[in-house]
């Protein structure tokens, strides 16, 4: 929808509310629901925001290494902008219309430097200037509970009810126990504009995997974005409870969040990754960006693995990449190719997790690969066969939180893919979320040595 017509709807409609809505550094949510008036008077000049929204964690907490915003600065507010092109309307709470918002700047002024979509929509810019259009998609698995918050609290997270028992994945039969939110998530998401590829049941209790229908790269990150979000709110409705923790069961599969990723002409008629031609019918073009993902991937894991539970879900054998490697249709690997025709020719980023804020992990994957094409970087290692863990030719990922922060901040890599102030503030926060699990004291600790030792 443009601009004018998203106006004109929210102008001549029978409602007197709008809800809109950005994600932060850590992909949730915040936003509010504004009356019609106040939706209108801001379209130019924007809504003031209070800044603590880049200066806290995902529980509220106020960084104490916070240089952005903080206690120093007063937390004033900054301007947020409604993207129009984004108006859709909650089919699950009575078609109320919601845009999707950011911090970019109008004209030549730089935009909100903590925010993902502002940077996404950099790193697309890049992407076009360069001659490519980039069509991405996210894919998500997370758990389902018989929960609700109130009995999570409770329950302190534990002895929590699985939706359904057992390991099913891919089965006909459990989704139809739940039929009534199977198809309320399948029909209620394409009807926010969210389409699915589709949905079905991964392997362990109560999992499910969907894949989002393929998009341009931020309506894609959009998607992906609300996906989350919207499986939640359908979720509760149906007193279940979502969640995307990568891993929130050691005895269990992780939740990954696969990014599909593909260049095309700028009119979007030719993939520029596949070549019949060529070895594999890989193009040259799509080495080069395939090169620049490995090559970048050691010194930014923390944005495609950016919670201390990130790094349970990168362990060996548990369907998730712990080497800098490339495959043909191979999931060990951290980058697997999928090239049987032209029209489904891409690139799988598997290092990224069901936890991954989409702005964040698409721009990551992104300006990665274009740094392999701007760069020109030869892809000189072959693709892994076999059990792709044990290929470390070209090294390991990072095994902890603190350890791919310090090198992401260090790294002037990542500084010239996203620029140095965004890398310093992104990194501020992940040093922060390490240092909150470091000073904890587990279950873990007290069962084995609180009589013991």
């Amino acid at each position: 929808m443009d601009q004018q017509a998203a106006i004109d709807f929210i102008t001549q409609a029978d409602i007197s509310k709008v809800k809109y809505a950005f994600a932060d550094v850590d992909g949730v949510l915040r936003g509010k629901i504004i009356s019609k008036q106040k939706f209108l008077d801001g379209l130019t000049d924007g809504y003031g925001f209070c800044d603590v929204v880049w200066g806290w964690d995902c529980t509220d907490t106020p960084y104490d290494n916070g240089a952005l915003t903080g206690w120093q600065s007063g937390y004033p507010d900054a301007p947020v902008r409604i993207d129009l092109s984004t108006l859709r309307q909650v089919p699950w709470e009575n078609g109320i219309p919601l845009f999707l918002a950011d911090f970019s700047q109008p004209g030549n002024t730089p935009d909100w430097v903590a925010c993902p979509r502002s940077l996404l929509k950099r790193i697309a810019a890049q992407c076009r200037e360069m001659g490519y259009h980039a069509e991405y998609a996210q894919e998500f698995e997370w758990f389902n509970f018989r929960e609700t918050p109130q009995s999570l609290q409770q329950k302190g997270f534990r002895q929590l009810e699985p939706l359904t028992p057992g390991m099913f994945g891919y089965s006909m039969l459990r989704p139809s126990l739940e039929n009534a939110f199977n198809n309320d998530l399948f029909d209620g998401l394409t009807q926010f504009d969210v389409a699915l590829e589709g949905l079905h049941t991964e392997t362990g209790p109560g999992v499910y995997e969907a894949a989002i229908l393929h998009d341009e790269v931020v309506r894609a990150a959009d998607k992906a974005t609300l996906f989350k979000t919207a499986v939640k709110e359908i979720a509760y409705r149906h007193g279940i409870v979502a969640t995307f923790m990568a891993k929130w069961n050691a005895d269990l599969p992780g939740c990954s969040g696969h990014i599909h990723q593909s260049l095309w002409t700028p009119d979007g008629s030719k993939n520029l990754f596949f070549d019949a031609s060529q070895p594999d019918r890989i193009s040259p073009l799509m080495r080069q960006f395939i090169a620049g993902q490995l090559h970048c991937l050691p010194h930014i894991t923390p944005m495609f693995a950016p919670t201390v539970n990130s790094y349970k879900r990168l362990v060996e054998g548990a369907w998730a990449p712990t080497t800098v490697t490339w495959s043909l249709d191979n999931r060990t690997t951290a980058l697997r190719v999928l090239n049987r025709s032209e029209a489904y020719t891409r690139v799988e980023h598997r290092v990224s997790g069901a936890d991954t804020n989409p702005y964040l992990a698409i721009a990551a994957a992104l300006a990665s690969g274009l740094y392999g094409i701007r760069h020109q970087l030869s892809l000189d290692i072959d693709p892994s066969t076999g059990n792709g863990y044990a290929d470390t030719r070209n090294g390991v990922l990072p095994t902890n939180l603190a350890d791919a922060t310090r090198k992401m901040a260090q790294s002037p890599v990542a500084a010239e893919l996203f620029g140095p102030e965004f890398v310093d503030y992104f990194t501020r926060t992940r040093d922060w979320e390490a240092r909150q699990y470091a000073r904890q004291v587990s279950d873990w600790e007290l069962k084995r040595y609180f009589e013991i030792i």
